[in-house]
């Protein structure tokens, strides 16, 4: 479904006792140049160096130095194309997902030499469809998700890094209207072997679809969050098998105070909404900041239920308890896309290329 400044933050610390926890524990925010004015719309980690990052026409950028350069490109044959998601598996491999206004330009990329060139894996050819989201459970495993067509998500899934099948007939039945937003995509995300989730509005309710099996099976449960044709889910994201957390809102200017978040402690089953974030719109992004491979450091644990949200035009937040306590992140406006390698090395990015790392 379409969807249409940062400053350093320093802390002087007197006497911790004269501080409040929000003041303690401020992130630093660090605006990176991107090198590109084009607007940003996804980014995808793979470590605390390299990540990379997508948008507007055609537009795709990697840094090997965790952001103090950036190298930025358009894919050959793609400059009318907004790249809507991104994933990254090492400083040469990345997958790219496109929207556009014909069907066709719906398409899946990838490339093998560090974005010098690029292999169309996919091009749409079903009226109707909208590929909103992709997400990787391995290198090589993964699955894209469309808005639905005739009552029906025809998402497709690989299993193999570059061929893309139809798991059209594995899919819930689709509610009427219902689709997803191309906010941030992260409007699907995988954790573990094959547990994923996917993130849903544009109906009476909006809904997560959840497999525990690669795909293979999908069950759906209700949120409480506002659905319409311009509300939903947006986006989510799980630490775990079991604890996840759903963000959303209203695309409508006129019905601005919908952007809520909603967590779950049993797989997606149920959700329970939690503390209205600090913004306003609808949040397009949020993530867990979280630490890439396994971490047994007290950073790692003191940060596992940390939560990042950056909405579309009324700004961004974390908590450091799943929502339960909001905090504004001061001075960021116009964010699409938030993602984490560690507490330390986080990106958040928008419009007009803007890139923000975030340290907690």
């Amino acid at each position: 479904m379409r969807t249409l400044r940062a400053f350093p933050i320093i802390l002087l610390v007197a006497s911790c006792a004269t501080l409040s926890f929000a003041q303690l524990l401020q992130p630093k925010l660090t605006v990176q140049n991107s090198g590109t004015t084009e607007g940003l719309i996804a980014v995808s980690p793979v470590n605390a160096r390299v990540v990379w990052a997508a948008g507007r026409h055609g537009t795709f950028l990697v840094t090997t130095d965790g952001g103090t350069t950036w190298k930025s490109g358009v894919v050959k044959g793609a400059k009318w194309l907004q790249f809507r998601d991104v994933q990254g598996v090492s400083a040469k491999v990345a997958y790219l997902q496109s929207i556009g206004n014909d069907p066709a330009n719906f398409r899946i990329y990838k490339t093998e030499d560090g974005g010098e060139t690029w292999t169309l894996q996919f091009k749409n050819e079903l009226d109707g469809a909208f590929y909103d989201c992709f997400a990787f459970w391995t290198p090589n495993r993964g699955i894209s998700h469309s808005d639905s067509v005739d009552g029906v998500f025809p998402d497709i899934r690989t299993t193999d890094g570059s061929t893309w099948q139809s798991i059209a007939g594995n899919m819930p039945p689709a509610l009427p209207g219902e689709a997803s937003f191309s906010s941030s995509g992260t409007c699907v995300t995988t954790q573990g072997e094959d547990n994923a989730w996917i993130a849903t509005g544009g109906s009476s309710i909006a809904r997560i679809l959840a497999t525990t099996d690669g795909g293979d099976t999908w069950n759906a449960y209700n949120t409480p969050l506002v659905s319409s044709p311009s509300a939903g889910a947006y986006t989510v994201d799980f630490r775990d098998a079991s604890n996840g957390i759903v963000g959303g809102g209203d695309l409508d200017p006129s019905d601005p105070n919908n952007a809520r978040t909603a967590i779950s402690g049993d797989g997606g089953k149920t959700w329970a909404l939690n503390t209205a974030p600090p913004v306003s719109g609808a949040i397009f992004g949020l993530s867990y900041v979280r630490q890439l491979g396994e971490c047994k450091q007290k950073l790692c644990q003191d940060t596992l239920r940390y939560v990042v949200a950056t909405a579309n035009s009324g700004g961004a937040a974390w908590s450091p308890d799943e929502g339960t306590t909001w905090y504004v992140l001061p001075g960021v406006t116009g964010g699409w896309a938030v993602a984490f390698a560690s507490p330390t090395a986080g990106w958040l990015v928008g419009e007009g290329g803007e890139i923000i790392k975030i340290a907690f």
